[in-house]
C-alpha cells in the first residue's frame, strides 16, 4: 500500500464495528478501502475479553472475545482491504480528509470519498467522577485490570473492592477471584444494577461476591499503596447518607463507572452530537450530518453486545460504499427522513432518525436504552401526536439492557401513511 492515496472508503477503527463496515463496504463496491487501527493487532477491545458471551446473535454460539474477533478477522483478510495497524488517526475534516501517523510511515495522509468512525469508546477515570482520597497506587480502570491481567500476565492486587455494578467490573470481580485475588464487595451508586443480569449471575452470585447498591466510595486511605476505602450509603438524591459509613481494608480499587464514546476526531469533522449519548447523532444508514460521514457502533453510544456493535458497522460499511458510488443518494435521505426522539422511560434511542426508503425491502434495527426500572411485562410505543405508529411488548425494561427491535416493511408501510416528522419513543 502506497501512503497519501486517495480512497472510496476509510474505515477509523478496526474493533468489531470496524471489521464489518470494512467487510461490507468491500463487498458493496468493490472499491479502494483502508482501515486504519490504532492498536498493533484488530479487535479492538475484544482480544482482552477472554470470557464468553459474544456471537449469539450473529454466529448462534456462545464465544470469547478473541474467537469472536477472529472470525471476522479471518473474513477481512480475504479481502483486498489496505489494514494500518499501529497507527493514529491525528485529524479528520469535513471534506473527509485523514491525517494520521505511525513509526513506519511518519505522518500520512489520506483523502475518502466517504468516511466510517468506528473509535469505539473509553473508561471513565477517578478524575472524571471526582473521588476524593489520596492520590496512592492501586486504583485502576476496570478494562485497564483486564489488559494486565488478561493479556500482561500481571497481577495488580490481593484485596479488591470494585466501584460500578457494570459489565466489565463483575466480569472482573470474577476474574480477580479466579486468580486467587479476594474481592470483598461491588459498590454501585445506584439503586439498580447497571449491567447485565447474566453477569450479576454468573460473575457475583456464582463467586460470593456482595453486591452493595445505593453505595458508593467516600474516601480512599493509603500513602504510597491503597490501604483501604471508606464506603457510604446514599439517598435517592445520591446524597451521603450520615452515619453510614464502613471501613473496608483493600490494597486495590477498580473503578467501573462508565464508558464514554470516543469522538475526538468526530468533533474535528463538524459532526453533531447527541447530549444523551455524547455519540454522533445518526440515521437509519448510520449517516451523521456531515455528508459522506458515517458512524457506528460505541462511538454512537455504549452497546451491550459486540454482535449489535458489528451489525451497526455493517450498515455504516454498506451506506458508505454506496455514498462513495453516488453522492446523490444524499440528497435524497435529506427529504425522506423521520426522527425519532426518546419520551417517557427511554434514556436514548439509535438511530435518531429513520431513511424511508422507497424500496420497502429493508429492515432498520432500533436499540433503545431504558432510564426506568420495570420487572414486569411493559409496552414500547412510537408515537406521531396522539397516533401509535408501531407498538410491541418486552418482558421488562431495565437501563443496563437495550432493547432491541427491528423495523420491518409492514412498520414502514405505516410510517409512509403519516405526514408526520417525528415519532416519540416511549415505554409503559
Amino acid at each position: 500500500m502506497q501512503p497519501n492515496t486517495t480512497y472510496d472508503v476509510i474505515i477509523i477503527g478496526g474493533g468489531p464495528a470496524g471489521m464489518s463496515a470494512a467487510i461490507k463496504a468491500y463487498e458493496a463496491c468493490k472499491g479502494k478501502i483502508l482501515l486504519i487501527e490504532r492498536n498493533d493487532s484488530l479487535g479492538g477491545i475484544l482480544p482482552q475479553c477472554i470470557h464468553n458471551g459474544f456471537g449469539a446473535v450473529n454466529f448462534g454460539n456462545d464465544l470469547p472475545g478473541p474467537e469472536y474477533a477472529h472470525r471476522y478477522e479471518v473474513e477481512l483478510r480475504k479481502l483486498p482491504v489496505d489494514i494500518l495497524l499501529d497507527t493514529i488517526v491525528v485529524d479528520l475534516t469535513a471534506d473527509h480528509q485523514v491525517y494520521a501517523m505511525n513509526s513506519t510511515d511518519g505522518y500520512l495522509h489520506f483523502k475518502a470519498k466517504a468516511i466510517v468512525l468506528a473509535m469505539g469508546c473509553r473508561e471513565r477515570t477517578r478524575a472524571q467522577i471526582r473521588l476524593p482520597g489520596t492520590r496512592s497506587a492501586g486504583i485502576f480502570t476496570a478494562g485497564t485490570v483486564q489488559r494486565l491481567v488478561n493479556i500482561e500476565g500481571y497481577m495488580p492486587g490481593n484485596e479488591v473492592v470494585i466501584l460500578g455494578s457494570g459489565d466489565i467490573g463483575m466480569i472482573m470481580a470474577r476474574r480477580m477471584s479466579i486468580e486467587g485475588a479476594k474481592v470483598h464487595a461491588v459498590l454501585e451508586l445506584l439503586p439498580y444494577l447497571t449491567g447485565l443480569r447474566r453477569n450479576y449471575v454468573q460473575c457475583l452470585q456464582d463467586y460470593g461476591i456482595p453486591l452493595h447498591l445505593s453505595t458508593t466510595v467516600n474516601k480512599i486511605y493509603g500513602d504510597k499503596r491503597v490501604e483501604g476505602i471508606e464506603t457510604v450509603k446514599v439517598d435517592e438524591n445520591l446524597q451521603a447518607i450520615p452515619g453510614t459509613e464502613e471501613f473496608i481494608k483493600c490494597d486495590t480499587l477498580l473503578l467501573s463507572v462508565g464508558l464514554i464514546p470516543e469522538n475526538e476526531l468526530s468533533r474535528k469533522a463538524g459532526v453533531q452530537l447527541d447530549p444523551r449519548t455524547n455519540g454522533p447523532i445518526v440515521d437509519s444508514d448510520m449517516a451523521t450530518n456531515v455528508p459522506g460521514i458515517y458512524a457506528a457502533g460505541n462511538v454512537t453510544a455504549i452497546y451491550d453486545l459486540a454482535d449489535y456493535v458489528s451489525k451497526a458497522g455493517e450498515v455504516a460499511g454498506q451506506s458508505a460504499a454506496k455514498y462513495a458510488e453516488s453522492a446523490a443518494r444524499r440528497d435524497l435521505r435529506e427529504h425522506r427522513t423521520i426522527r425519532l426522539k426518546p419520551g417517557a422511560n427511554i434514556g436514548s434511542i439509535i438511530p435518531q432518525e429513520v431513511f424511508l426508503e422507497q424500496d420497502q425491502d429493508h429492515e432498520v434495527l432500533l436499540t433503545m436504552r431504558p432510564n426506568a426500572l420495570m420487572e414486569r411485562m411493559v409496552k414500547i410505543e412510537l408515537t406521531a401526536g396522539d397516533e401509535t405508529v408501531v407498538s410491541f411488548r418486552e418482558q421488562y425494561a431495565r437501563p443496563a439492557e437495550m432493547i432491541v427491535h427491528k423495523l420491518k416493511a409492514k412498520d414502514f408501510e405505516k410510517l409512509l401513511s403519516t405526514d408526520a416528522t417525528e415519532l416519540v419513543a416511549s415505554i409503559s
